[in-house]
């Protein structure tokens, strides 16, 4: 079984608690995922902010316009510092996402560690190669410019 990492990081030019602030707010979500995957949360009565325990229920359509059930939890908290996702449910034999915060020169510095594991074993293996990466890639360029319309650009160090 194929096991692989994804880890992507950006300095954001903004405070601590704006930047927590954004990114501990489930229906933020939305905001830095690209349209292409046709992400919609699905829960009901999503509260303002995350706790350690929640369970969001999304609809995605990454391939082909397909849509699939995505249910993740988040299954830690550090305030300010951290939080990890798992998913529950969804096209992944396994899914665990960290988002760090750190405070630096110039804004705060994200960083994000995906931990996954397609599944069909040589099948998913393939499709990480010519697919999955790629697509995570896509996403987390989205989410970059995302957040530089939101935040604003980077300052040259």
């Amino acid at each position: 079984m194929a096991f692989y990492q994804f880890k992507r990081a950006q300095l954001v030019p903004a405070s601590l608690d704006e930047v927590w602030d954004f990114i501990s707010s489930p229906a933020n979500l939305q905001k830095i995922t690209p349209p292409s995957m046709g992400f919609e949360i699905t829960s009901d009565e999503l509260p303002e902010k995350m706790y350690q325990g929640m369970i969001i229920r999304y609809r995605v359509s990454p391939i082909l316009g397909i849509p699939t059930t995505w249910v993740t939890e988040i299954t830690q908290i550090q305030q300010g510092k951290f939080f990890i996702d798992e998913q529950r449910v969804g096209p992944y034999s396994m899914w665990h996402h960290e988002h760090h915060l750190e405070a630096q020169a110039g804004g705060i510095f994200m960083r994000d560690i995906i931990s996954y594991q397609p599944p069909f074993g040589i099948l998913g293996a393939m499709a990480n190669k010519f697919f999955i990466q790629a697509q995570l890639k896509r996403i987390f360029d989205y989410r970059n410019q995302a957040l530089i319309e939101i935040f604003g650009p980077n300052s040259p160090q």
